[in-house]
């Protein structure tokens, strides 16, 4: 398959109902933003995965594609790949499991720790990227609420999966007020 299709010079890009937009729009903004999310996660998964992790991160990027189809197919198409309300509550399900496991949240936790708990809080940070460009978007075009709701969730569930993650090897990095102050 020819990977160029030169059709993108100008600086348009197609989506699938067939129509063009401005690589700058909103649109396109919010399907960059949701691609380099799971590019994030997929550097967070080599980093860190094992068992369950893996399992559930696997899952949630091939979900970010359906998602990139979802946020590409403006209006009402026949036949569209969406992001459904059974999606958004297998993560409610998975941070409810995860988080059952967990001390009480008693201080701010630091995007620190080992790089693959680094690279879940980046991942995080980026979803949350993603979902202020799907709701800019939404704010012009009507996007998919459950798409939204998906991306909400995402973020929650990747904070608890690095919090687990950091619990598992040997404890989280918390925020310390005003530590540095005096130095």
């Amino acid at each position: 398959t020819k990977i160029y299709t030169r059709t993108g010079d100008g600086g348009s890009a197609g989506l699938v109902d067939g129509s063009r937009v401005s690589k700058a729009s909103p649109r396109m903004a919010a399907i960059g933003d949701v691609d380099e999310a799971n590019a994030a996660l997929g550097g967070a998964l080599a980093l860190t995965a094992a068992g369950d992790d893996q399992r559930r991160l696997l899952a949630i990027q091939n979900d970010l594609f359906d998602l990139g189809a979802d946020l590409a197919t403006p209006g009402e198409v026949e036949g569209a790949l969406r992001i459904v309300a059974p999606q958004v509550e297998r993560l409610e399900r998975e941070i409810d499991a995860m988080n059952a496991d967990l001390p009480p949240l008693t201080s701010f936790i630091l995007p620190s720790g080992s790089a693959g708990i680094a690279a879940l809080h980046l991942a995080r940070a980026i979803v949350r990227r993603a979902e202020r460009s799907a709701v800019a978007l939404n704010e012009v075009e009507a996007v998919n609420p459950e798409a939204l709701k998906y991306l909400n969730r995402l973020s929650d569930h990747l904070f608890v999966t690095a919090r687990s993650v950091a619990v598992r090897e040997g404890g989280e990095v918390l925020w310390q007020p005003g530590a540095s102050r005096s130095s």
